[in-house]
């Protein structure tokens, strides 16, 4: 699909207007962790993060430089594909789940289902583009679809077939060995707001507009500080992220690979020296711009920094707004973020950095809608 908006600012995104119609052949791709709140209760986000992600890579893998129209949801992940796409990014999606389902012990729900099933229903995809930093840019819809999509995925009217138990997905690049980033304003805010079914579209676009007001008034933006991420080792996720490692050589080998790799990637980001083409200083400051901690995916979604009195701001705000009917939404509060990366090449600015709440993220704030 060619002439995707680009939105310049991020207050744009609740503007229907701002956003293009998907044909009516393309398709949407939908993958979900089921009980993921029992998964959050044992302590396990960072592994249905990286099942969600785990999406992200295999079918970017799949079609490479192809895949642009995605977004990711912290136990999932939604995709716009064009019906030459579909049939690889099928493939890909059960062979994921299949890993998941080996690897991380989760049941990751895959499926697939028609623009034109969505627009049957009422509703629409509709997409534009969010520029994130000069290198990265991220898929932002609106229109309902993909929340109905979703919610056909969750009730078993759609799903993909299951894929072989030995099924490898190439997850080439995915990787979670980055160390949870800690508040510095207090704590770290995971926040939905839905438009409400009664509403119009400008009364809600307001409202959205005016909570990007109110976090970007109180500094209360990207968990990321600007300098990158704090390097830590060992990793605390080096078991998870040797299930992502080559399954060709055995168990032990895995464990030992990554953390070599690790203790390799520690030592170069703790000194800060360029090797070769390699600047970890500004690798880690592309991390920072490049991550998604606000999105428009069906309603406005943020991890942020936030301090207890902009904490306190918005949900006035939201308060009020869900009392006239106009919004639904969701906030939970945390210590900490996780990140989960799709890196194709070190060398190269364009990796993408998902950004969740380690205590639950988007998964309990979608729990808690209110409204």
């Amino acid at each position: 699909m060619t002439s995707v908006p680009v939105l310049e600012r991020f207050s744009e995104v609740a503007d229907p207007s701002r956003y293009r119609p998907l044909p009516d052949d393309w398709l949407i791709g939908v993958s979900d962790v089921e009980d993921s709140t029992a998964a959050i209760t044992n302590g396990r986000y960072k592994a249905v993060n990286l099942a969600g992600a785990a999406t992200i890579s295999a079918i970017s893998n799949a079609l490479p430089g192809q895949t642009t129209l995605f977004t990711f949801g912290g136990d999932g992940a939604h995709f716009a594909l064009s019906p030459a796409q579909a049939p690889v990014a099928a493939e890909a999606l059960a062979s994921v789940a299949s890993w998941a389902a080996r690897d991380l012990g989760l049941n990751l729900r895959v499926g697939m289902t028609g623009i034109h099933d969505v627009r049957a229903a009422g509703l629409d995809v509709r997409v534009a583009f969010w520029r994130a930093s000069d290198h990265v840019r991220y898929a932002m819809f609106t229109g309902g679809g993909l929340e109905w999509s979703e919610t056909q995925l969750k009730t078993g009217a759609i799903g993909l077939p299951a894929a072989a138990a030995n099924s490898e997905p190439d997850l080439t690049g995915l990787s979670c060995q980055w160390a949870p980033i800690r508040a510095r304003q207090g704590a770290i805010l995971s926040l939905i707001v839905k438009q409400a079914r009664h509403a119009s579209h400008a009364q809600f676009a307001e409202i959205a507009a005016r909570v990007i007001e109110v976090l970007e008034d109180g500094s209360s933006l990207n968990p990321v500080p600007a300098q990158g991420p704090e390097v830590r080792w060992p990793s605390h996720a080096m078991a998870l992220q040797s299930r992502v490692a080559n399954h060709k050589r055995p168990a032990w080998w895995r464990r030992m690979s990554v953390l070599a790799t690790s203790a390799l990637y520690w030592t170069v980001f703790r000194l800060g020296r360029r090797i070769g083409r390699f600047d970890p200083s500004q690798y880690r400051r592309d991390v920072a711009l490049n991550t998604d901690f606000r999105k428009f995916d069906d309603g406005l979604m943020m991890t942020v920094d936030c301090s207890t009195d902009t904490a306190a701001r918005l949900r006035t705000l939201l308060e009020k707004a869900a009392g006239q009917g106009i919004i639904q939404y969701g906030l939970h509060m945390q210590d900490e973020a996780l990140m989960t990366c799709v890196v194709p090449s070190a060398l190269a600015s364009d990796h993408m950095h998902f950004v969740d709440g380690s205590g639950g993220g988007y998964t309990s704030a979608a729990r808690n809608l209110r409204g």
